[in-house]
């Protein structure tokens, strides 16, 4: 008999018992909009900043309607005009190169290496051929390159580093934690993050003159006042009649629901790099199967986990991911012809200026990509494991017989 799994690759954790409670109090007193607070009352979205900017160790925080909000608010806020060339990921998700194409900028993309990452050794090509000044760091399902070698080939010439988080909320680089080598640091709140608001962001940095601007920027009406992680009062005065509003804040509902989740992340982290441990172990030895590997310098969120198949043909992969999702183990392909989902790639982007990224081209023809929700066990994931492992012997079986037929 095979095995099959019945669960739900979609189905998050409930929102904890007190961010529920916290979220009824505030649609019991009405209060959403984030500067709709009394006098002496500290509204849950400036709490939410205040603690976020400790869990980094930020000096400043800001919290905004979305991750993509984020990314392009943090790329106007250092400068980013129209026609400005923005280095970024390869191997990223369709909102960061939407970021910069939002602002009239244009995307150039840089080579992925091995473990998923951005190639370091185009990274430093492309700088010197573009004179781009800025970089959009995407941190691609919490893969996390060498942030020291990246951030001296940046430093060196003068290049600006914005992180996407998104995959990297509770991950750190030596101890330092994601988003704080850069100038500004990004993160998704959105339902698939490591914590779950359905849609929100948030920014970090250490630079006044940009959360000022970030602050104007996201709506704040000269209420800047109200927010309890922010620069001086000085560092506005200097740009609030010449930094527009782009109204994209957050609100005190979504705030008071991220409140008790960022307080459980370190534990929450935990739990997801149990079970993707459990996941690695399970597919480490399966035939023609290539684990990442994660460098252990970096600490990061097992809340996915990708694989590739580097040698099977387009007809096999289509094969091997649907006889797995036959039996309930649900696999993203990012090598198929048209986009589906979130598995759009470079080429898919034609607002973009054409390239050809050979590299990035081959890591994700045979690129797999699945989805660790805390609400599976670790059983659970011994079971997809032992289900992914059995496909792939299958399809292992099955190109040798043809080879030999052939």
């Amino acid at each position: 008999m095979f095995e099959v799994f019945d669960g739900s690759f979609t189905q998050q954790e409930p929102i904890p018992e007190e961010g529920i409670a916290a979220a009824m109090a505030v649609l019991q007193h009405g209060r959403l909009h984030r500067y709709n607070v009394t006098d002496a009352e500290h509204g849950e979205t400036a709490l939410l900043e205040q603690e976020f900017a400790a869990f980094t160790g930020a000096k400043y925080a800001l919290a905004v309607a979305s991750g993509g909000y984020a990314i392009g608010c943090a790329l106007r806020a250092i400068g980013v005009k129209a026609g400005d060339t923005v280095l970024s990921n390869g191997f990223t998700l369709a909102p960061v190169p939407g970021a910069i194409a939002s602002l009239g900028a244009e995307p150039l993309f840089v080579e992925t290496a091995d473990n998923l990452t951005i190639d370091l050794d185009d990274l430093e090509a492309q700088i010197e051929a573009s004179a781009a000044k800025y970089l959009l760091l995407s941190h691609m399902r919490g893969h996390l390159c060498d942030m020291d070698r990246l951030m001296d080939i940046c430093d060196a010439s003068g290049v600006l580093v914005v992180e996407d988080c998104a995959h990297t909320m509770g991950a750190d680089w030596k101890g330092t934690p994601s988003g704080r080598h850069g100038i500004i640091g990004c993160y998704s709140c959105q339902t698939y993050k490591h914590v779950n608001s359905g849609e929100g962001g948030l920014m970090v940095s250490d630079d006044a003159q940009i959360m000022a601007r970030a602050t104007i920027m996201s709506g704040s009406y000269m209420l800047y006042e109200r927010h309890l992680a922010s620069p001086p009062a000085d560092a506005f005065e200097q740009v609030k009649y010449v930094t527009p509003n782009i109204s994209g804040r957050m609100d005190n509902l979504r705030a008071a629901i991220l409140r008790p989740q960022l307080a459980k992340l370190p534990q929450q982290v935990e739990a997801w790099n149990a079970r993707y441990a459990a996941m690695e172990a399970g597919l480490r030895n399966a035939p023609g199967l290539s684990i990442i590997e994660r460098d252990p310098r970096g600490v990061f969120v097992g809340s996915s986990i990708q694989f590739r198949l580097p040698k099977a043909s387009v007809d096999e992969i289509e094969v091997f991911t649907s006889r797995c999702a036959a039996r309930g183990v649900e696999l993203k392909w990012f090598g198929a012809a048209e986009p589906v989902a979130f598995t759009s790639r470079y080429d898919s982007w034609r607002y973009a200026r054409p390239q050809a990224l050979a590299r990035t081209d081959e890591i994700l023809s045979g690129l797999l990509d699945m989805r660790l929700p805390l609400t599976f066990s670790v059983e659970d994931c011994d079971l997809i494991a032992r289900i992914i492992q059995s496909e792939a012997r299958a399809l292992h079986g099955r190109a040798a017989l043809a080879s030999q037929s052939g």
